[in-house]
């Protein structure tokens, strides 16, 4: 036991060592992926693996943190590791990511008691998956890179050269890659410093006390507000775009929420089995979406502790698209961003006032590769897309905002990727008309063009395009995402997910959806709706077809006595 001041002291303490880890990774990343967008989750966990404290920015990253280390506690025993140690996890159905989206993480030890893990999950750009890149329709894992079953990359404080020869001879870009990797190593070294720092000065077993009413409190917090929502079961579902594989075949994500009166169990029985792609969740990603779905409804304002999640209950049938199982694919992991969503339209039935409708539902990435004449060396740079957010019962959806699974990432400014790559931007901007209409409109979605100065690969990253952002009540769906190829010209070609060779000159443009509305469009106020127009989130057109306001074309002001005849007109 400890005293409640020395708890909360101890708990800021891992908080600020975690936030020092994320400064100190941001400073040594070789990779814009994670000193720009912070693609990244790094957390500080207890001996069992639970976190106790974290800086998302890729938010599913930390929870699937916990599920990497208690497999590895499982795989080698705790015993086993010893004090500088650090260790290499990217073994997608251990992991829960992808190849690319390795854990390393390291054993905290204080005086010979293993006090808990530091954690850090980033994107490195190459592990000789068959693709540069990104890879979009691997039928096995076996095409999907190299595999690490936590293997040591440092032993007892000694570097495993043996590790990183072999990352340098299979990476295509070696040096970047083993800089990412380092990077984490950094940050997990200053994890342990400070933890190991805090048990000095408190005694660890203070700290282990401290680590466990955090988790009690955490659980605390989430039971009071889940007895505040309402009970019952709801069943909802979408579909991802497609495989990368089947070009003819729409996967369906089918999720039922159940709310009791002390748990919240989603159940993704009935989800697609037998998709011969990469988009298959190893459950730890599943696990984690679902966990931040039930943090956002629970406890949205406290940091996250593995505790808050004890209510929860998550159900998997493995060998579904849901719970990969080896050699299933799961290279493309875009399958937990609509799902989260799905879940939220299942909620949306029992209280459509506390969730939001659909966003655009995708993070649509564009990377770019090839070889940058400037400097006669290779590149890749990438950035994820803002999308519209949905409506909700309290307002508009934000416009052009990260997805709700990337709450602490942004994307990569035009200036970076004009530096470091030959693109250009020709512009970028928020797509009119792309927000549901409804009493309170969805987001906007945006426009970011890309012309590329070189010949060069460009590889398209979105997964919702055939089915259109949901809303809630009378609203209006939102519109697509969508990739247009060369656009304006005879060429011309909408996509989603696909992997282009580009020459010289042409052009992509990723135009990103936008959210779900909320309520009637005609009970919008027609100030509100001539102010988007000013804004120029909807046009003139759709202010009278959507929402039946007249807007002067001249004044960009509402006409009231023509909107009051076209709001009596359409209730005839």
């Amino acid at each position: 036991m400890t005293d409640a001041i020395t708890t909360e002291i101890i708990r800021h303490g891992l908080l600020a060592a975690a936030e020092e880890m994320a400064r100190n990774l941001c400073r040594t990343a070789y990779n814009t992926i994670v000193y720009e967008i912070h693609d990244y989750g790094i957390g500080i966990h207890d001996r069992a693996g639970d976190v106790v404290a974290d800086v998302p920015g890729i938010a599913v990253f930390t929870r699937a943190n916990d599920h990497g280390i208690k497999r590895a506690i499982e795989f080698l025993g705790a015993g086993s590791m010893r004090p500088g140690d650090v260790f290499l996890l990217n073994y997608p159905y251990w992991s829960g990511a992808h190849t690319l989206d390795p854990l390393v993480f390291a054993p905290i030890h204080h005086d010979g008691q293993l006090l808990g893990f530091a954690s850090c999950r980033v994107h490195v750009l190459d592990l000789k998956q068959k693709d540069p890149g990104y890879v979009l329709d691997s039928t096995d894992m076996s095409q999907e890179g190299l595999f690490f079953p936590a293997v040591r990359l440092y032993r007892e404080g000694a570097r495993n050269e043996d590790i990183f020869t072999i990352i340098r001879f299979n990476s295509r870009l070696p040096e970047r890659t083993i800089g990412d990797i380092q990077a984490q190593v950094s940050a997990c070294v200053t994890g342990v410093q400070r933890t190991q720092e805090m048990a000095a000065k408190y005694g660890p077993d203070s700290v282990a006390a401290a680590m466990a009413a955090i988790h009690d409190h955490g659980e605390r917090l989430a039971r009071l507000a889940l007895a505040r929502l309402p009970r019952g079961t709801w069943t909802a579902h979408d579909f991802v775009d497609g495989d990368g594989v089947d070009a003819t075949r729409m996967v369906k994500l089918q999720a039922t929420v159940t709310i009791t009166g002390d748990e919240m169990i989603i159940d993704w029985t009935g989800s697609d089995r037998d998709v011969k792609g990469p988009i298959n969740l190893p459950v730890g990603n599943t696990q984690a979406f679902c966990s931040l779905v039930f943090k956002a409804l629970t406890t949205p304002d406290t940091p996250v502790v593995a505790g808050n999640f004890r209510p929860l209950r998550v159900i998997t049938e493995p060998g579904s698209v849901m719970h990969a199982v080896p050699p299933m694919p799961t290279f493309t992991l875009w399958t937990g961003l609509l799902g989260g969503e799905v879940v939220l339209k299942a909620l949306a039935q029992g209280m459509p006032g506390q969730v939001p409708a659909c966003s655009g539902g995708d993070v649509c990435s564009m990377m770019g590769l090839g070889v940058n004449p400037r400097t006669g060396e290779p590149w890749l740079e990438a950035t994820n897309e803002a999308v519209g957010f949905g409506a909700h019962a309290g307002g508009d959806g934000a416009d052009g905002i990260m997805h709700i699974s990337e709450p602490g990432c942004r994307n990569n400014p035009v200036e970076v990727l004009e530096t470091k790559s030959p693109m250009f931007i020709e512009s970028y901007g928020y797509r009119q008309d792309t927000g549901g209409a409804g009493r309170f409109r969805g987001g906007a979605g945006v426009s970011r063009v890309y012309r590329f100065l070189a010949p060069s690969t460009g590889i398209c990253l979105v997964y919702k395009t055939k089915t259109k952002p949901w809303p809630i009540g009378e609203g209006r769906s939102g519109e697509n995402n969508r990739i247009v190829l060369n656009p304006g010209t005879s060429r011309e070609v909408v996509q989603g997910h696909s992997y282009n060779r580009l020459a010289a000159g042409e052009v992509l443009a990723n135009e990103t959806g936008g959210g779900g509305g909320y309520g009637n469009p005609f009970d919008r106020e027609p100030g509100r709706v001539a102010r988007d127009v000013r804004n120029g989130f909807v046009s003139v057109a759709a202010a009278a077809r959507d929402y039946r306001v007249a807007v002067d074309p001249e004044t960009l002001e509402a006409d009231e006595d023509a909107t009051a005849r076209l709001r009596a007109a359409g209730s005839e």
